[in-house]
C-alpha cells in the first residue's frame, strides 16, 4: 500500500485524541472543514537473534572412514544441532492506538503537505515525498552453497560403480581421493605433465580438484549442511530487572522463555529519567492546538547470560518520554515550515522555516 501524501492546512490545526480509533483514515467533510487522522509510534524492543541450524548426514562409507582415510570419531547416526552466532537489540516504532490524533482544517488557510507511513505514523510536513523503499531481493546462491549440493557420484569412475561390494567401493573411492591429492601436489610444485602456465587456468584446475576431493571425502566423513536463520523477538519496554527474554537450546534452537529446555537470557531495562513526566494538570495545559509529537526518554538496556554481558547500551523509549505540540503559529501564510519526524520514536528530527516568495 502506498504511503499517504495528504494536502493539509495547518494554520489553525486542532489536535484531538481519538483513542478508540484503530485505523488511520483520511476524510473530506462536507462544508468548510476537512482533516486527517494520524498516529504517533510507541517503542517496541526487538531482540534480533542470528542462529544456525547444522544438520549432519552420515556418509555411505562412514564405517570405513577410519580404515581408509584415518578419520576417527565419524558418526553413523544423523543428527542436528544449533549454534548462536549473534544477538543484537534495537528499538522499533509501531503505531500507538492510544495516540491517535485528528487534524481539523479550517478555511482561509494555506495547505501544506503531510506524509504518513503506510502504518499511519506521521513522517513529515512540507517535505518532498520520500517514496517507497526498494524491496530486497533474495540473495543469490554463492559458489560455496553450490558446492554443498554437488553429488559425489558424478565423479566416480566406472570401476568404482561396478564394484561388487560397499567395502570394495569404499576402498576404490579412497584410492581416488589419494590420487587427487597427488595431482594437486604435482600442480602446485609444477611437476605435472599438464601444468598450465596461466595462473587463472591453474586456479580453475585446483578448484575443480578440491571440489572432487571434498565431495568424495564426504562419502566417508558425512556432510553438515548449515541453515542460517534470523529470529526476532519483540518486547514492550518497561522497567524490569533480570527477566527472561528468551531461551536457547543447542538441540532445539531459540525456544520460548518458559521452555526449560533452553538456557535463559536475561533482560534488564532501566528508565534513565531523561524526560521529566508532567503532572495531570501540566498535561492538560500542554494540550495545545498543533501537531503532536513524542519526546522519547532514554533507557539502559542490558542483556546477559551466565553473568556475561552480551548487550549494554542506551536506547530511546517513547513510553519513558512525553508528548509536545508544534504550535499553529509555525504554520502561517508568510512562511513555509518544514518538519521531519523520526518514525521509530515519533520525535522531531529537524524543523526549518522559510519565508514564502
Amino acid at each position: 500500500m502506498k504511503k499517504k501524501y495528504i494536502a493539509l492546512a495547518s494554520a489553525l490545526l486542532i489536535a484531538n485524541t481519538m483513542a478508540a480509533q484503530t485505523e488511520v483514515t483520511v476524510g473530506v467533510m462536507h462544508g468548510k472543514d476537512y482533516g486527517v487522522t494520524y498516529m504517533l509510534p510507541r517503542t517496541e524492543l526487538e531482540i534480533i537473534i542470528n542462529a544456525t541450524r547444522h544438520t549432519y548426514t552420515p556418509g555411505e562409507f562412514c564405517r570405513y572412514a577410519d580404515r581408509y582415510l584415518r578419520l576417527s570419531d565419524v558418526s553413523g547416526e544423523a543428527g542436528e544441532y544449533w549454534t548462536l552466532d549473534n544477538v543484537r537489540l534495537r528499538p522499533a516504532g509501531v503505531p500507538d492506538k492510544d495516540k491517535v490524533y485528528f487534524v481539523k482544517l479550517k478555511d482561509k488557510t494555506t495547505a501544506p503537505l503531510m506524509e504518513l507511513t503506510e502504518d499511519g505514523i506521521v513522517r513529515s510536513i512540507n517535505l518532498p515525498f520520500s517514496g517507497d523503499r526498494p524491496r530486497k531481493d533474495s540473495p543469490a546462491r554463492t559458489d560455496d552453497e553450490r558446492e554443498r549440493t554437488v553429488d559425489p557420484r558424478r565423479f566416480l569412475t566406472e570401476e568404482i560403480l561396478m564394484a561388487g561390494s560397499t567395502a570394495k567401493m569404499a576402498e576404490l573411492v579412497a584410492k581416488e581421493i589419494y590420487n587427487i591429492r597427488e595431482s594437486k601436489n604435482a600442480l602446485l610444485r609444477g611437476e605435472a605433465d599438464n601444468t598450465p602456465q596461466d595462473g587463472e587456468q591453474l586456479k580453475l584446475m585446483l578448484d575443480n580438484l578440491n571440489l572432487q576431493e571434498r565431495a568424495m571425502t564426504e562419502m566417508f566423513s558425512g556432510k553438515v549442511t548449515e541453515d542460517p536463520q534470523t529470529i526476532t523477538i519483540r518486547i514492550t519496554p518497561r522497567e524490569m530487572k533480570d527477566e527472561v527474554a528468551f531461551r536457547f537450546s543447542r538441540k532445539l534452537g531459540v525456544v520460548d522463555k518458559d521452555d526449560l529446555a533452553g538456557e535463559p537470557f536475561y533482560l534488564s531495562i532501566a528508565d534513565l529519567g531523561t524526560v521529566p513526566q508532567p503532572t495531570a494538570e501540566e498535561g492538560k495545559k500542554k494540550e495545545l492546538e498543533g501537531v503532536a509529537y513524542n519526546v522519547p526518554g532514554r533507557a539502559r538496556v542490558t542483556l546477559t547470560k551466565d553473568n556475561e554481558t552480551l548487550y549494554d547500551d542506551e536506547l530511546p523509549v517513547t513510553q519513558f518520554g512525553s508528548i509536545e505540540y508544534l504550535a499553529p503559529v509555525l504554520f502561517n501564510k508568510n512562511t513555509v515550515t518544514k518538519v521531519q519526524f523520526d518514525t521509530t520514536t515519533g520525535g522531531l528530527l529537524k524543523i526549518e522555516r522559510e519565508a514564502k516568495e
